[in-house]
């Protein structure tokens, strides 16, 4: 069950990418995560409180939220900052190197184990994930060339594979979606507070369409959803193969891209696309072992 919701995970944080490049250069990205907070927040406080309740001890060290939700915060307001310059295949790229980076800090928190077949994985995924980012040039990886929306976004990532690891080690027997609830009340607030600014001048009337699809979906299915599929997943998994189901993301982006009928890129860049699906097969083997 870990394994199904990373799958459905990583198929609607996708679609985060291919919206949000579209959306970004209309709006501040804490004015649009503000609102992706709370509304988010409302939704998984009311599942909660439809299936398993808010239980009074679910607030005992109500620090732990203000934690994880200013980890996720710096995510996601990171990666619409980003997404103003990034392309969304190879900003879902960067995406996919939080496993490494989520291994790292999952042994130096919960001293969490990588096989080495887990680390050929990961690093499989890592050259993959490279090749995108560096859109398949070798004078640009010789020269470190690294776009600036795409440098901007790593640093999310950074935050995004510490949140990982440290679900589990906050959290005290509460359920995923309680636990989810108290996050995204923490984020929301810090959202608000860092960006009051942003959400006072941007005139709301006048934003495209584009920027509440975008606010909908990411609110509901890049937030709610997947914040939920995730909790649910750590709490099974080790770190490093939760996070292995973010090498399918490039993939999942590729056929937003399609879909929404926008270009897709080089054949030479999807090479780079298939090891991470590599990547992602040799990791999922590990588990029969």
């Amino acid at each position: 069950m870990g394994h199904l919701a990373m799958l459905a995970f990583s198929a609607l944080v996708a679609g985060s990418f291919s919206l949000g490049v579209m959306a970004a250069p209309h709006i501040a990205p804490a004015a649009l995560n503000a609102p992706r907070f709370l509304i988010a927040a409302l939704l998984v406080g009311a599942a909660a409180l439809a299936t398993t309740g808010i239980p009074k001890s679910a607030a005992r060290a109500p620090w732990r939220y203000l934690v994880l939700g200013g980890t996720f915060a710096i995510y996601f307001v990171l990666m619409f900052e980003g997404l103003k310059t990034a392309a969304p295949v190879s900003a879902s790229a960067v995406f996919t190197l939080t496993p490494v980076m989520s291994a790292i800090i999952g042994y130096a928190m919960l001293r969490q184990i990588t096989t080495p077949r887990m680390a050929l994985g990961l690093s499989v995924g890592a050259a993959g994930a490279l090749w995108v980012i560096f859109r398949a040039d070798w004078e640009a990886v010789r020269a470190f060339e690294v776009g600036r929306g795409e440098m901007i976004y790593f640093w999310g990532c950074v935050a995004h594979a510490a949140y990982t690891p440290m679900v589990r080690l906050l959290n005290r027997g509460e359920s995923p979606v309680v636990f989810t609830f108290g996050m995204l009340v923490a984020g929301c607030v810090l959202v608000t507070i860092y960006g009051w600014n942003d959400i006072r001048a941007t005139d709301w009337a006048a934003l495209p369409a584009i920027v509440w699809i975008t606010l909908v979906y990411v609110a509901v299915f890049a937030s709610a959803v997947t914040f939920v599929l995730l909790q649910f997943a750590t709490l099974r998994l080790p770190s490093a193969k939760v996070m292995a189901y973010t090498y399918l993301t490039p993939s999942w982006v590729i056929a937003w891209e399609v879909l929404l009928g926008h270009e897709v890129p080089p054949v030479l860049v999807m090479a780079g696309v298939g090891l991470t699906v590599v990547a992602l097969l040799v990791l999922l083997k590990d588990e029969g072992h």
